[in-house]
């Protein structure tokens, strides 16, 4: 381990950076619900500013990903789609495997400019989350109860609300439902035995219902989907906690576009399109498994600067004062308020890391984790 690696590594940056992200983007916050009123005068305009504060928060973790840990993106799609990226409207499929795959579509999102209005489809308890919860509230993120009858309607009216939407946008849907493990896998092929569906290596059998109502509702708004499928160099699996340590890894992202028009619109032919989809993600990550990389030509997109540059004004605008502070506390010899001011820190950490987690789509779901009906899936 390296010099830079091992002060990267130390609670005492970890603390700062947890410190930077609570802060802001709790101030964030306060400025989105200061939006409110203009909402009622000019709804495209408090859409334009909310969609530049989430950037701010967004980006952070962007940041911590590309400039902090340093970690790699490799790009594997067609050169004659690439240029599209970023100037339509698309659904992202991807596959949920690993801790940061959240974090690994955000990077891209970044890529192509359009992370700041970027959409998923998240637990309604995840509004009421601070930071980032408050923050895909005001970006019009569809939630959902993960009850399909009232689901159907609920996500539908979110989605059309998109119709008038100004900027482009990605939304990201994890059709698995919740991330890969072997427990689950092997629940999910016992389904797809059950039902009579080709069974599947790398992923759990896709949720239909959650892709039609998404792709009937974004007809005429989103122009593609992207097939996306993320893996990790030398069978790494990172964690949060260890890009937030400064561990650098190795991203492959393989990407196909798929227009719009070409999937089906009645239900069953779209959820069989959409099987069909996962069995041919399957043999792209066998592929992987057996060669190191995806099949097709590799591009890398740049970094933008802009992550970067919002994270050091953060940096800068919230560590001075909290510098001259402990500064004053330290000269004051005073033990309690030191040691106060330590928890305050590590408390920070606790909570960043709860809201993170709070935002991957399994949390709260039992799936694989209990007995349950095959026919649920």
């Amino acid at each position: 381990m390296g010099l830079l690696q091992l002060l990267k590594s130390q609670v005492l940056c970890l603390l700062i950076i947890c410190y930077v992200f609570l802060a802001s983007g709790l101030i964030v916050n306060l400025l989105q619900f200061c939006t409110l009123p203009l909402w009622l005068i000019n709804k495209q305009l408090a859409r334009k500013i909310n969609i530049r504060l989430a950037y701010c928060i967004s980006s952070q973790m962007v940041a911590t990903l590309e400039w902090w840990s340093g970690t790699e993106c490799t790009l594997y799609t067609d050169p004659k789609t690439y240029p599209l990226y970023g100037k339509e409207n698309a659904i992202v499929v991807l596959n949920h495997m690993f801790e940061i795959d959240f974090l690994c579509g955000w990077t891209f999102c970044d890529r192509f400019g359009v992370l700041g209005s970027s959409k998923v489809l998240a637990k309604k308890d995840l509004a009421y989350v601070p930071v980032i919860g408050w923050m895909w509230y005001f970006l019009e993120i569809v939630f959902c109860k993960r009850k399909w009858e009232e689901d159907r309607i609920t996500v539908a009216q979110s989605l059309q609300r998109l119709q008038d939407y100004p900027e482009n946008f990605w939304f990201l849907l994890y059709c698995e439902g919740t991330r890969f493990t072997p427990k689950k896998h092997q629940i999910s092929m016992q389904v797809a035995e059950t039902k009579g569906l080709p069974k599947l290596k790398y992923h759990l059998l896709p949720r239909t219902k959650g892709f039609w109502v998404t792709v009937q509702n974004l007809r005429g708004k989103a122009a593609a989907v992207y097939d996306s499928t993320l893996n990790f160099r030398n069978n790494e699996s990172p964690t949060l906690l260890e890009i937030l340590s400064g561990k650098k890894f190795h991203a492959d992202l393989y990407v196909r576009r798929i227009p719009l028009e070409s999937i089906p619109e009645d239900e069953a032919e779209c959820a069989a399109w959409l099987h069909k989809l996962y069995q041919e993600k399957d043999s792209f990550q066998e592929h992987y498994e057996q060669t190191g990389r995806f099949p097709g030509p590799t591009l890398s997109p740049p970094r933008r600067p802009w992550s970067l540059i919002n994270w050091l004004f953060w940096s800068f605008l919230l560590l001075c004062p909290l510098g001259l502070l402990l500064t004053q506390l330290i000269s004051s010899g005073s033990v309690f308020t030191i040691v106060f001011s330590l928890v305050v820190c590590y408390s920070a950490t606790v909570a960043v890391r709860w809201m993170i987690g709070q935002t991957e789509i399994d949390r709260g779901s039992n799936y694989g984790n209990k007995e349950a009906p095959l026919n649920n899936n």
